[in-house]
Order: C-alpha cells, then sequence, then structure tokens
C-alpha cells in the first residue's frame, strides 16, 4: 500500500511539474533580440542603466512580434530590483556580438522604444522584470520566422 501511495504522489508531482512548466512555455515574451553590443551605465561595476544595441521585434496587441527594428533600447532599473538587472544585464552582455537570440520581458510588461543609433541616451525606459532573458536555440530560425527576420536586419547580413 506504502509503495502505490508513493507512485500516486509521484505522478502528481511530475504531472504538475509537467503543467507547470507548459504554461510558463507559453508564456510569450515582450521583446526577441539579437544583441550586438551592451553598454552599462555609468559602469560595469554598479550599473543603473543599460543600452542593449541590436535588431528586436516587440509584442503587439496580439501577441505577434512586429517587423525588425534595428538600433538600441534604453533602460533603468526599478528602484529595488538592481541584483535582478545586474543578472540579467550581464546575460545580455555575455550574448553580445555571438548572433544567438534572445527574449526578455513579458507580453503585459511595457515595451522599450527602439532608439536609432544617432539618437542621443536619455529618458530610459523601465527594465521590464519578467521571466529573465532565454537564450534561444540552433535552428529556432525554422521555427520561429522572427529570429531569421532579426538576424537578416542586421547590417552586413
Amino acid at each position: 500500500m506504502k509503495i502505490q501511495t508513493a507512485g500516486v504522489i509521484l505522478f502528481g508531482l511530475a504531472l504538475t511539474a509537467g503543467v507547470a512548466s507548459t504554461l510558463r512555455a507559453s508564456e510569450p515574451l515582450g521583446v526577441y533580440a539579437v544583441v550586438q553590443k551592451v553598454v552599462l551605465e555609468p559602469n560595469d561595476t554598479k550599473p543603473e542603466r543599460i543600452q542593449v544595441w541590436g535588431a528586436f521585434s516587440l509584442v503587439d496587441q496580439k501577441s505577434e512580434y512586429g517587423a525588425p527594428q534595428v538600433g538600441y533600447a534604453y533602460f533603468s532599473c526599478p528602484a529595488g530590483q538592481e541584483s535582478t538587472c545586474r543578472n540579467e544585464w550581464n546575460d545580455l552582455k555575455s550574448v553580445a556580438g555571438s548572433g544567438t537570440a534572445v527574449g526578455f520581458g513579458g507580453r503585459t510588461a511595457a515595451l522599450p522604444r527602439i532608439r536609432k543609433a544617432d539618437e542621443k541616451a536619455a529618458a530610459p525606459d523601465p527594465y521590464p522584470i519578467r521571466m529573465g532573458v532565454i537564450k534561444t536555440t540552433d535552428g529556432q530560425e525554422t521555427r520561429m520566422p522572427i529570429i531569421a527576420k532579426l538576424k537578416a536586419a542586421l547590417p552586413g547580413k
């Protein structure tokens, strides 16, 4: 009897974990990007703001991703979230220049304004802390055409 009870409990836990991961995986991200470079302000040690340069696609009201925009997103960290921002900003910095696409933010978060390269960095958007920085995997261009479009939008591609 104890073995059956343990088996039922384990099955229930596995089922719960599977449902939770499915729901989380289906939550659309607010931004997909191929990051070319990252500038941390005022310095890399205790950054308060970040410039993320590259190609971006932002989710719209219908949970679809718009045409790629090339330029940079400029963010400041929400008060009290400094540790999370630094962790996520380090993740963004780690993929800069690699050609790896990432997603971050959430469909219900405020979306950043993508600025043109010649626009002075001013009035940063609040960084959208949601699910972390999610790296895409090799071959996702075929399953997610927006990734291929982001890569094609970058200069020199």
